[in-house]
């Protein structure tokens, strides 16, 4: 679904107007902003911007790092800036601004010349409407420049299969897997279609053959675009999401048939993962759907984003459930008291797998995370605190060692 992607405004949709218009009537005027050189300036601001916030009442904001901060004019949005600025990107995308009619939101992308691209959400709040951009860099980004385990790089060579990324909205999945189809493209010879909502890398031809279709714009919807992916013959395919039971119904489908298929959820963890799929159909059909998933999927990747101790950016903290005797078992047979997905992690890291835990344990020895970041973003705070317990010992020890952690 694309808008106005050369950075002239359309003519303005209808977006709803805020509900208290006496109030707007009474605001001060003020010049409205133009909205390529609003974010031209926002984007000017910063290298490490991930996403540009617009709301009446606030100067427009940009998060670096998972902070926000003004960034490109110094005064607040009126509520007349903010639909501006909602129209300009929607352009004349009609299915958007039905959306944002009927529905309260919408999703669109959004792009400038010879610039970046961006995942674009319109919404309405308290009669007012709001904007958040998130920012897709030009250059599709590769595992090592992401710092991902040498794990993940084992799935370009998968040939069926299914490969989840998880993890909460922000945390970087969708780097993840423009970063592995970037590594397929490179290396292998494949037909690859990627399915989004919407298109946010755009990859080039290479070794590969990649088609990228977007949701409203090439195709109705995930479930049909991936039935229809069937009879295209690719190798790979990418599912934006895995929204529903159809929608997983059919992606198991595909990989039982001999494609890989890449796909995202928002669930928080591997075992999460397991019940969000499961728990997606009847009840009736769970124990089968068990018995798929265990022979189809390959791996689970789930990633939280946290701040690095030098303050110059996030990393990702990885958790990787790969496809094993033992986790296939677990996954079919469910989890019981000593064998779940984590106990099988916890002892798999000759086979490649790693917990969250043990990801920020590693990377607070090596300096990268302070101990009370790595702490809020672990699993069971209080099983790491146990296992660190011999670098607090040392910082108590030595107390020039406990000013420099700290």
């Amino acid at each position: 679904m694309s808008s106005s992607t050369n950075g002239v405004p359309n003519p303005a949709p209808a977006i709803p107007r805020p509900a208290t218009a006496a109030a707007t009537a009474a605001a001060p005027a003020a010049a409205p902003f133009s909205t390529p050189a609003l974010l031209t300036a926002m984007l000017n601001s910063s290298e490490k911007i991930s996403d540009l916030f617009f709301t009446p009442g606030k100067p427009p904001l940009v998060e670096i790092n998972g902070k926000l901060t003004p960034a490109g004019a110094a005064r607040a949005l009126t509520t007349d800036d903010t639909r501006r600025i909602a129209s300009d990107l929607m352009g004349n995308n009609q299915h958007a601004i039905e959306n944002l009619k009927e529905r309260g939101s919408c999703d669109v992308s959004y792009s400038m010349p010879g610039a970046n691209r961006f995942r674009v959400n319109i919404f309405m709040q308290r009669g007012t409407c709001a904007v958040v951009m998130r920012v897709i860099p030009a250059k599709v980004p590769d595992l090592e420049s992401l710092h991902l385990p040498a794990e993940l790089n084992k799935i370009v060579d998968l040939r069926n299969g299914i490969v989840l990324v998880t993890g909460p909205t922000g945390s970087g999945k969708s780097s993840t897997l423009a970063a592995i189809i970037d590594k397929i493209n490179k290396e292998q010879f494949y037909h690859v279609l990627t399915i989004e909502d919407p298109i946010e890398f755009l990859h080039s031809h290479k070794n590969c053959i990649v088609h990228q279709r977007e949701l409203h714009s090439d195709t109705p919807n995930f479930a049909l675009a991936l039935r229809a992916a069937l009879r295209q013959a690719p190798k790979v395919i990418l599912v934006g999401e895995m929204r529903d039971k159809e929608t997983i119904e059919i992606a198991m489908e595909a990989a039982e048939t001999g494609h890989l298929v890449l796909s995202t959820l928002h669930t928080i963890d591997a075992s999460k993962t397991v019940e969000r799929i499961v728990g997606a159909f009847p009840m009736a059909e769970q124990h089968t759907l068990r018995n798929r998933l265990a022979k189809s999927f390959r791996y689970i990747i789930s990633q939280r984003l946290v701040p690095r101790k030098d303050g110059a950016c996030r990393i990702a903290v990885i958790e990787i459930l790969k496809s094993t005797l033992r986790t296939r078992e677990y996954v079919e047979k469910g989890e019981t008291d000593g064998k779940t997905l984590l106990d099988a992690m916890r002892v798999g890291e000759q086979e490649g797998m790693q917990t969250f835990d043990g990801d920020i344990e590693r990377l607070i020895r090596n300096g990268t995370l302070d101990m009370d970041t790595g702490l809020a973003y672990a699993t069971n705070p209080g099983n790491l605190q146990l296992d660190m317990s011999d670098l607090k010992l040392e910082a108590e020890a030595d107390p020039l060692l406990e000013t420099t952690e700290t």
